[in-house]
């Protein structure tokens, strides 16, 4: 019977269903005509599909990995992208310095480390780490070369000027600064005729200075140290160990040999060599103290130590053109080489400083120890990667091994898993090809992800080859293949790309890049199963139609037995044996309507009409029919020609059996629905409840193996010093010299801050400048009133009086820059502490000039940076008095610290806090914002639950149109979708019971989730819209079944429709 015979033998489909029959004939005869073209030349295919794959897979030796942190989890568009990139248009890409830290604890929780023997070991292991050397470069690099030097003065005295070189101290901020202790960490030396080696556990600058001070004039210099309130510096201060040979008779216990008192000397913090400008606060030193009612220090179970190196491209600038690299080809890139050289061998000593019976715990970490971290973890592990393919191709092999040569596919298994790896790579070396940067989730997830979205289309469209109908063709086999699972693995392909595209509106660059990547990859996987698998098929057929062994092709199948045909007339006349014998009876039946066209009946056409087999062992042994035709494989007993291929009885028990005769019947029983409508229904209302405990949330903790030394660290660091450097950066675009209030202002607000640590006084940059203008004129004030300085002339002044002197007379006038007669008439700060802006930017360049400690110290930053200025009291001509003026600025900072902030809540609130100030300075014409980690990594979650909603609305509604337009079926698209939805609120939910946060990292994978999700639902959706499957369900309308079956397989109709519909009437 013909197709359209068989179309128009009965009453057409309803109108509405007319369009989805069509749209899916005329898909599948598409897909079939590929089918059949690809079996046709499918050696071909095969080789132009692997070279191609092959060619892009070169791709991923320029594969870049990307480690930083910034780049990979700042939020691409965002405010504080465009925030970062201002500040790194002003400053650099560089920060100003880095910091390697120790963190001790005891061993037993509770227990206080403010003990002599506990600061003794903190000393041990910091000494430890203070005195590392690395060599490279045929140079020697220890902590005073590469260490950051806040302030170093600059002094026109060169013999001091080389020793002040020398002994400049390193920022270390230590609880060991408040002990002499604390000066065995600078590593920093000088030498003068007549005198041991100067270092800082031995120097006293008062001493010094009086002992220079009849060979050199350092009157600068000593008025420098005394505005710092250096004093006696280190030796001043009591010894830790009093019976330490070393400790200096200047110290308060030397004589009475009494330890000191350690919470005593620790509370309210330490001081490094200046006691004005280097107070390390509380805070920064002790984790966890505890306290009297009376506010004194008890104890403490934590302490830390932080030593801040140079950044790269200081410490390129720093030696750059110096003698010491003046024989080697100086870069940044050798700078950077050498500070994480430095930096690991730092970490290494510090935790091998520490005797393993010991009481106490000493943490290390630094900047590249985390870089090596992410680093390590971004690198594709082969063994992993492989071990991982090893098993999906054993999988593969003995799932789709089979008793009966004839039908088994462990080859086609082996292959497809090889293809799917083929383009995996391919689609990552595109990626590279492309420009996109690779990261932890790239390498790590991504290939093991990819491989199971590969596989799944691979064994459909196998097993589907398997199942082809009977009297199919062998021209056509892997076009009526592709023709039935095509438009499946099309659906489900579709809507993968979708959900990964849908899941880059996270506007987290590296999950923006894992998605488009995992997007990118599946396209390659969807074009390697439907062009370059099909061609495998078709090898594979040619293996079949020879008989040979699957796996093993060069040998033949032992199965290849003759079937004895038989006509239906010698039936009376054979005797057959009652064991042995193996019968093939053939029962061709045609379906037509009945005459009232109501119902499609099953006609057996008389015996004498019965056609026999076909010869060949293809058609009659390899594709046995289906349904109602049956072939028992054999022969008469007796006979001898060829042997019996008997399948064991546990390999006759299958999926399909199962899921066809007890799962399904047991499905569609009423009482059965209802129970899994009410199970379900009571999963979703649990996912509900358990979506009210999902918190926000990803520490670095989250992603650092447990049982290592770095999660040991970050651990510690979380629990005791939850401390975060920020800045308020102010931007340019309005007149610093005349909006200091509203400057004083918004630092005050700041200030106020619940997480704020903020100290008193304040010390930002505008009241270090206040307060430093301030003691200059009071300077002034005594030398004019005493008469030291007059209209004329400021040399009998001191050099903070004659520095007031030259600012008072500029005018900020081209044409007359000085003007003597405002001496008396004008003051450089008012009564509110408010400079003159007039003398602002001049003032400015003068304050950076002369006050370095106190520059560096309030971590201003300025930019445009102010010019250098020289003073010379004595030199008095018209140019040495003119000041030149800063320009007007553009960027300046105010740092703070940010206490407590260990929840993601206390982070976001925060934030909030601090955009709140920001936004009401705004409104003052103040243009500023916040700057630090915090509001780097930790800003995402301020949007990251709406973008997550907004990314499963739009995937969600991408899939209905998706299966819209290809099922031409709302209904049944919008089932796909409900279901969906379910699965992802399911998932959502079962993150709250888990204690699994929410961060951009688990919203990826929910989005991908309901991409993967249609892999579930589009394949049972798409076959119960075909009509041969809806003959298996009671109670289909035979007409529907006709209808619908015959558009979805416009293919040879009496052989393949017929055994369908035959098949509808065997009992399940």
């Amino acid at each position: 019977m013909a197709l359209g015979e068989l179309l128009t033998s009965g009453p057409a489909p309803p109108a509405q269903g007319r369009a989805p029959l069509w749209l899916r004939a005329h898909v599948g005869g598409l897909l079939f005509s590929l089918g059949c073209a690809i079996q046709r030349h499918c050696g071909k295919v095969l080789f132009v599909g692997l070279l191609a794959f092959g060619a892009l897979a070169l791709g991923l030796r320029g594969a870049a990995v990307e480690t930083d942190l910034e780049r990979l989890w700042v939020e691409v568009g965002s405010r504080v992208s465009q925030e970062l990139r201002y500040t790194k248009e002003k400053l650099g890409e560089e920060a100003v310095y880095t910091s390697q830290t120790l963190i001790q604890t005891a061993q037993q929780a509770s227990e206080s480390i403010l003990t002599p023997e506990a600061l003794g070991l903190h000393l041990q292991a910091a000494l430890a780490a203070s005195k590392v050397q690395v060599s490279l470069y045929g140079k020697s690099w220890d902590l005073n070369k590469i260490c950051y030097k806040a302030g170093v003065p600059v002094i026109e005295n060169g013999m001091i000027e080389r020793m002040i070189e020398k002994l400049f101290p390193c920022v270390i901020l230590t609880p060991l600064d408040c002990f002499w202790e604390g000066a065995k960490l600078q590593g920093g030396s000088a030498y003068l005729p007549g005198r041991p080696d100067i270092q800082w556990t031995n120097l006293d600058p008062k001493q010094l200075l009086e002992e220079l001070g009849p060979f050199a004039s350092l009157e600068g210099f000593r008025e420098l140290l005394d505005k710092a309130q250096v004093g006696q510096a280190y030796v001043g201060r009591p010894c830790l160990h009093p019976d330490d040979p070393h400790c200096p008779a200047s110290a308060p216990n030397r004589q009475s040999r009494q330890v000191p008192d350690i919470a005593q000397e620790l509370s309210g913090g330490c001081h490094g060599f200046s006691r004005k400008f280097m107070h390390w606060q509380e805070e920064l030193l002790l984790g966890s103290p505890v306290r009297s009612p009376q506010g004194r220090l008890l104890s403490a179970e934590a302490l830390q130590s932080t030593f801040l190196l140079m950044s790269p491209r200081q410490l390129y600038d720093h030696y750059r053109g110096d003698y010491e690299t003046h024989d080697i080809s100086w870069s940044e890139a050798q700078a950077g080489a050498v500070l994480q050289a430095w930096q690991r061998r730092f970490v290494e000593l510090a935790q091998q400083s520490v005797p393993q019976n010991a009481s106490q715990q000493i943490h290390a970490f630094s900047a590249t120890t985390l870089d090596d971290l992410l680093r390590s973890f971004s690198d594709i592990s082969a063994v992993r990667v492989a071990g991982g393919y090893l098993l999906m191709l054993a999988y593969a092999c003995v799932t789709m091994l089979r008793w009966d040569c004839s039908k088994s596919q462990g080859a086609v298994g082996l292959a497809g898993v090889l293809l799917v790896a083929l383009s995996v790579a391919s689609g990552l070396g595109l990626c590279s090809l492309l420009g996109m940067t690779f990261n932890a989730a790239t390498t790590q997830v991504l290939p093991f992800l990819a491989l199971g979205i590969g596989v799944d289309d691979m064994f459909l469209l196998a097993h589907a080859f398997t199942e082809a109908p009977s009297g199919t063709p062998l021209q056509e086999r892997t076009g009526e293949c592709l023709q039935r699972m095509g438009t499946s693995v099309v659906l489900t392909s579709v809507n993968n790309l979708v959900a990964f595209f849908m899941a880059a509106l996270v506007p987290i660059p590296a999950l923006r890049a894992f998605s488009l990547q995992a997007a990118v990859v599946v396209s390659c996987n969807f074009t390697a199963v439907l062009l370059i698998f099909p061609a495998i098929l078709s090898l594979d057929l040619h293996r079949r139609h020879r008989q040979r062994l699957d796996v093993l092709c060069c040998f033949s199948s032992p199965c290849s037995s003759r079937v004895i045909q038989l006509q239906p007339q010698e039936l009376g006349e054979v005797q057959m044996p009652r064991s042995g014998a193996h019968l093939t009876a053939t029962v061709q039946a045609f379906a037509r309507c009945d005459t009232a066209g109501q119902h499609v009946v099953t006609i057996l056409p008389p015996t004498t009409h019965l056609a026999p087999l076909p010869t060949e062992p293809l058609g009659s042994q390899l594709f046995g029919p289906m349904g109602s035709t049956r072939d028992l494989l054999g022969q008469v007993a007796g006979t001898g020609r060829g042997q019996v291929c008997r399948p064991l009885p546990c390999a006759r028990w299958n999926l399909s059996r199962f899921a066809r005769c007890q799962y399904a019947p047991l499905l569609l029983q009423p009482r059965a629905k209802g129970l899994v409508l009410v199970l379900f229904g009571a999963l979703l209302g649990l996912s509900l409840y358990g979506a009210t405990w999902v918190q926000d949330g990803l520490t670095l903790t989250d992603m650092v193996p447990r049982g290592t030394k770095e999660y040991d660290f970050l651990t510690a660091q979380i629990k005791y010093f939850s401390l975060y450097e920020v800045a308020l950066v102010t931007q340019g675009g309005f007149d610093y010299a005349r909006s200091q209030r509203a400057l004083l202002d918004l630092h005050s607000r700041f200030s106020g801050l619940k997480s704020v640590l903020a100290p008193q006084p304040p010390r930002s940059w505008l009241h270090r400048y206040s307060a430093w203008l301030q003691g200059i004129q009071a300077a002034f004030d005594q030398d004019w009133a005493a008469g030291r300085i007059t209209r004329h002339s400021c040399r009998n002044g001191s050099e903070d009086g004659a520095l007031a002197y030259r600012l008072l007379i500029q005018t900020g006038d081209t044409k007359e820059p000085l003007d003597y007669s405002q001496l008396d008439k004008r003051k450089l700060v008012d009564a509110d502490g408010l400079i003159l802006p007039e003398l602002f930017y001049a003032g400015l360049t003068v304050w950076v000039s002369r006050d370095p400690l106190g520059l560096a110290a309030s971590q201003a930053n300025f930019y445009p940076p102010p010019p250098e200025w020289l003073h010379d009291k004595y030199d008095s001509t018209g140019e040495s008095l003119h000041i030149p003026a800063a320009q007007p600025l553009e960027f300046a900072q105010f740092p703070f610290l940010l206490s407590g902030l260990r929840q993601t809540e206390d982070f976001v609130e925060a934030i909030e806090g601090a955009r709140a100030v920001c936004a009401e300075a705004a409104r003052a014409g103040i243009r500023a914002y916040p700057s630090g980690s915090p509001f780097l990594f930790w800003e995402q979650y301020l949007g990251l639950r709406r973008c997550f909603l907004l990314a499963v609305c739009v995937l969600l509604a991408c899939t209905f149109v998706v299966c819209t337009l290809l099922l031409l079926s709302p209904w049944t698209a919008g089932l796909i979708v409900l279901v969906l939805a379910m699965m992802t609120v399911e998932l959502f939910g079962i993150m709250g019971f888990l204690g699994i946060k929410l961060s951009a990292i688990p919203v990826v994978i929910l989005v991908a989730s309901v991409g993967i999700g249609v892999e579930f639902t589009a394949h049972v959706a798409l076959v119960l819209l075909c009509g041969a499957d809806r003959s298996d369900r009671p109670g289909s309308a035979p007409r529907a079944r006709s209808a619908s079956c015959a558009a979805l397989h416009p293919g040879p109709p009496t052989p393949g429709v017929s055994a369908r519909w035959k098949q509808s009437s065997d009992p399940p």
